[in-house]
């Protein structure tokens, strides 16, 4: 299989590959990044475990070939603390218990912050609709309702 030149925009960070077309963004993110914070749930793009945000857009990582993903800018869980300290939504998963096992978390924390750049005062309609692509088996979803609405207030005062 002929290779394809790919550049990624990963977190601020520019990479550029040579890889075989039928690779996910998912597998490049963690093996050639070495981004674990991003999960491989289901492969099928039902559970959210690899959710990034794409170009602004929260995405299933395991459904987009890399080649779909070239000049495109990634942003993933590693991404999101600045000077060493938390992102809101990390602080407030956190603090608010909405982490159990933790598989799910950077997934619906990226839903998250894509919800929050889009719209920053959502009501809880909304927060259940931004996070209807991320399944949790942990949680019972009302903990990380209430975190996500937590960093909304916290980030709103910044």
């Amino acid at each position: 299989m002929k290779k394809i030149r790919v550049t990624l925009t990963v977190n601020g960070h520019t990479h550029l590959f040579e890889t075989d077309p039928n690779r996910t963004l998912l597998e490049v993110l963690r093996e050639d990044i070495g981004l674990t914070g991003v999960k491989e749930g289901c492969s099928e793009g039902e559970c959210g475990a690899c959710t990034v945000i794409m170009n602004d857009e929260p995405i299933n990582s395991c459904l987009v070939l890399i080649g779909q993903a070239d000049n495109s800018n990634i942003e993933t869980i590693e991404g999101l603390a600045k000077d060493g300290k938390p992102h809101p939504l990390q602080k407030a998963f956190v603090e608010l218990g909405a982490v159990q096992c933790g598989f799910c978390t950077p997934g619906m924390i990226m839903a998250s912050k894509a919800l929050l750049d889009r719209d920053p005062h959502p009501d809880e309609e909304q927060i259940r609709e931004a996070l209807s692509g991320n399944i949790c088996r942990c949680t019972g979803y009302k903990k990380i309702i209430e975190a996500v609405q937590s960093a909304a207030e916290e980030m709103s005062h910044e």
